[in-house]
């Protein structure tokens, strides 16, 4: 899926709240009869108001439909609909802000949350003096100070691995903030256009727009390089947290099918500062 998060209050639905969860579960509700799909849908990844996708996934678990009757989508021999005329139906009934880019039938013990093994974000700045192209005004961080490719980047090695990012994310009772930081690295793409590209095996609430936000003061001279490593270690949450709107996630990485299942199994359990 992809989605542009302006006008979204997230992903995840809220009473009274339009949300890109809700948008995608009441389109796969209204199909012909005898075509509906189960309402609840599981997500790669929560994102927050004002975050953009263009690689999200989900999956949803259905029941093989019945053989189609004549003008219905044809159904093959497993009772699957032809999913590009699916997908045609589902991106008509949707808003134009979110896309069904791809469906297809999942692997047996796919999951589309536990069976990832790490998720890709980018996040843009534009350090311009006048501030952002109108254009990118939805998707680009205008910041107001040079910054600097190579103090940034040098400051994110301290943060790279396995640690425990208790400072750098929004906890949530019982949540483990233990993550494996895969990718984190500045590049000016244009004159006064930057992005960073982060990756990990999972991020938790607010991790991202974090490590932007006290990356961005190094970057500005306002911060020394150490200090995102010394924030690391302290432990205590900074409130140096980057605007969402910058923030888009790119692509979901799963396993071969045949490790799906286990996967999903290595995931839910617990992780402790040990693991590896």
């Amino acid at each position: 899926m992809s989605y542009d998060g302006t006008d979204f209050s997230g992903w995840a639905r809220q009473p009274g709240r339009r949300t890109v969860q809700a948008c995608l579960e009441e389109a796969l509700q209204r199909q012909p009869p005898g075509l509906s799909v189960p309402k609840s849908v599981v997500v790669a990844g929560r994102t927050d108001a004002g975050v953009h996708a263009t690689g999200q996934v989900v999956h949803v678990d259905v029941v093989p439909f019945a053989p189609a009757a004549p003008g219905r989508i044809p159904v093959d021999e497993r009772g699957v609909p032809d999913l590009t005329r699916m997908r045609g139906r589902w991106n008509k009934l949707l808003p134009t802000d979110v896309r069904v880019l791809r469906a297809r039938p999942a692997a047996a013990g796919f999951d589309a949350r536990f069976s990832a093994v790490r998720r890709h974000y980018r996040y843009r700045v534009s350090d311009a003096p006048w501030g952002v192209d109108p254009l990118r005004r939805n998707d680009t961080l205008a910041w107001g100070r040079p910054l600097s490719v190579g103090r940034m980047n040098e400051a994110a090695h301290a943060l790279l691995g396995l640690q425990d990012f208790a400072a750098y994310c929004k906890q949530r009772e019982g949540g483990t903030t233990i993550r494996e930081l895969q990718h984190l690295e500045w590049t000016r793409i244009d004159e006064h256009l930057l992005e960073v590209r982060v990756s990990a095996d999972a991020f938790c609430h607010s991790m991202v727009r974090s490590l932007v936000g006290v990356l961005l003061m190094v970057g500005d001279g306002r911060r020394a390089v150490g200090w995102p490593g010394d924030v690391l270690e302290s432990g205590r949450r900074d409130s140096a947290v980057a605007p969402a709107h910058g923030l888009t996630l790119t692509a979901v990485d799963y396993p071969p099918d045949e490790d799906l299942a286990a996967r999903a199994e290595q995931t839910r359990a617990v992780r402790t500062s040990t693991d590896r």
